[in-house]
């Protein structure tokens, strides 16, 4: 059984693909790698190697001419393959041919859970999601898991993350849009509320944003201690506005939230919320 993770698989060497591929260098994992722009990734590869020896690492990328030479004698596969299910299924298909049996085969999708992706192996309790986002600019990543992943399988794919300086963001139950995804969508959903409404001109909405931004930075707050600061009885009851003025079912806020309310946990300012605080 692979005890822990040295040579990586990429299939795909698209935008994503390629970051994958160059932080992992960084950190000295052996990379193989299939796309099929065969000249776009021989530069590529010229580019990586050139690296590799200005900065004396010990790590190698070789490239191959088929998924099935390139998933050989690794413990990670990580398809960056564009979002089309058939497609992503077909590779992982491939992959379970040739893949050592303990190799993990994760997916890159952005929107595309792997449990819609996983009956196209055997292997379901060694498949999973690490979703990147920008590698270098954004060190993220969604880790999710499947129907059957093994907590071993997850553990494997949270340590490479944190290895190669990824903060892994645990989604704890299969979601669409993870958690990085799920939260930008909120907000640019109403931002293209407010401009197709004519509300704010985009100019604003953009100042407002990075204000907002820079004061959390600043900070360092996160939005469920923002929440607490605030108060859960009064954000409780700003939600509650907003879903009597819309009437949409969606807007209405969770009832965990009106339960802790009703517990008595305000945030801050009771010692409880979200998180506990020490009251003077």
């Amino acid at each position: 059984m692979v005890k822990k993770i040295n040579d990586i698989s990429v299939i795909g060497a698209g935008y994503l693909g390629k970051q994958i591929i160059e932080k992992s260098l960084l950190y000295n994992y052996n990379i193989k790698v299939f796309d099929t722009n065969t000249r776009d990734l021989k530069q590529f590869i010229e580019e990586m190697r050139k690296k590799i020896t200005e900065k004396k690492l010990k790590a190698t990328i070789t490239p191959y001419p088929s998924i099935s030479e390139a998933v050989k004698e690794v413990d990670l596969v990580i398809e960056a393959v564009p979002e089309q299910l058939e497609l992503k299924k077909e590779v992982f298909s491939e992959i379970e041919k040739e893949a050592l049996p303990n190799t993990i085969i994760a997916t890159n999708s952005s929107s595309i859970p792997v449990s819609k992706i996983e009956d196209a192996v055997k292997r379901k309790d060694k498949v999973i999601n690490i979703h990147f986002y920008d590698l270098f600019r954004m060190p993220l990543a969604d880790i999710m898991r499947g129907t059957q992943t093994s907590d071993e399988t997850f553990e494997k794919g949270k340590k490479w993350l944190e290895s190669i300086d990824i903060t892994p963001l645990e989604v704890k139950k299969e979601c669409y849009g993870f958690v990085m995804n799920r939260i930008w969508r909120a907000i640019k959903k109403d931002c293209l509320k407010i401009w197709a409404g004519g509300h704010a001109d985009i100019e604003t909405v953009d100042k407002a944003w990075k204000t907002f931004c820079q004061f959390f930075v600043n900070t360092n707050f996160g939005p469920f201690y923002f929440m607490d600061r605030i108060g859960l009885d009064v954000v409780y009851d700003i939600e509650m506005s907003y879903f009597k003025n819309s009437g949409i079912p969606d807007d209405k806020p969770p009832d965990k939230l009106k339960e802790m309310v009703e517990r008595g946990e305000m945030g801050v300012k009771s010692g409880k919320g979200f998180y506990n605080y020490k009251i003077k």
